[in-house]
């Protein structure tokens, strides 16, 4: 894969947004490529719909809302893209964060936040927002931790194996990352884990990844985002590369599980991919 040159970036209110705005400056940087940074919270009109049949002087209230919000936004924004011309804002569209999976199609990375319950802004996204863009736009996307700093990533990855397209897809997004870094750790669980991580390595090594560890995780007992997590933080990694599962079913988003514990409890940005 060539290194990615359309950058999409989430937006909102929450206090982690100045981290994702910072890392993809880095990345616009290092890959020459161009951030689109998309607002994506829901309008005031959409989380109090009844409003619509209010007097006019209800509607003008939540269009004053979501202004202050939008220039917040645009704020935060300006103050950490500090002058870059690879970073380009996107006034939000009128169907809010569904407008993103759309625009996301056009993307070759997403950089998402994980979600955070207990921000108090965590309210502008629908609760599936993040399973949605996943799943729906089929993009590699950069999800990142809600908390703990985020320095470099790539230096030191940890790539979560299984043969299955979609972790061949985040692999394959991966090589940019991979082919650089000063160490790659290739895990993979199930009775034909060794021969199966044999398999990658002589892929990556074709690739020019060359610098490849191999761990055999053992039988997969349903614990594997527990167990990537805590070798993620045993090797010391800075980014984890995975696949994501998931559906849709009866208008709920259904995630596997490794995927479900790796976005609920994620202690590093991960690279996923549906």
């Amino acid at each position: 894969m060539q290194t990615p040159k359309s950058i999409l970036l989430h937006l909102d209110s929450s206090a982690r947004t100045a981290q994702r705005i910072k890392l993809a400056r880095e990345l616009a940087q290092t890959f020459d490529a161009q951030v689109t940074a998309q607002p994506c919270a829901l309008s005031a009109l959409m989380l109090y719909p009844f409003a619509i049949e209010a007097a006019a002087e209800v509607v003008a209230v939540m269009q004053e809302v979501d202004k202050t919000a939008r220039d917040r936004m645009y704020q935060v924004f300006m103050t950490h893209s500090a002058g870059s011309t690879r970073l380009h804002w996107a006034e939000r569209e009128p169907d809010g964060p569904w407008a993103f999976s759309r625009r996301a199609l056009y993307a070759d990375l997403l950089i998402l936040g994980q979600r955070d319950r207990d921000d108090p802004m965590d309210g502008e996204l629908p609760g599936d927002f993040l399973p949605s863009v996943l799943v729906q736009s089929g993009r590699p996307a950069l999800v990142l931790p809600y908390a703990g700093p985020i320095g470099p990533i790539g230096r030191n990855v940890l790539v979560a194996w299984k043969e299955t397209r979609e972790s061949a897809r985040a692999v394959t997004a991966a090589l940019p990352w991979l082919r650089t870094a000063a160490s790659v750790h290739v895990v993979a669980y199930g009775e034909d884990a060794q021969a199966s991580l044999q398999r990658l390595q002589d892929y990556l090594r074709m690739q020019g990844s060359q610098n490849t560890t191999l761990h055999p995780g053992g039988d997969e007992d349903g614990d594997v985002g527990n167990k990537l997590l805590s070798l993620a933080a045993d090797l010391g990694s800075d980014l984890l590369v995975m696949g994501c599962y998931g559906h849709s079913r009866a208008r709920e988003w259904v995630m596997g599980g490794a995927t479900q514990s790796i976005l609920q409890g994620m202690t590093l940005p991960v690279l996923m991919s549906h």
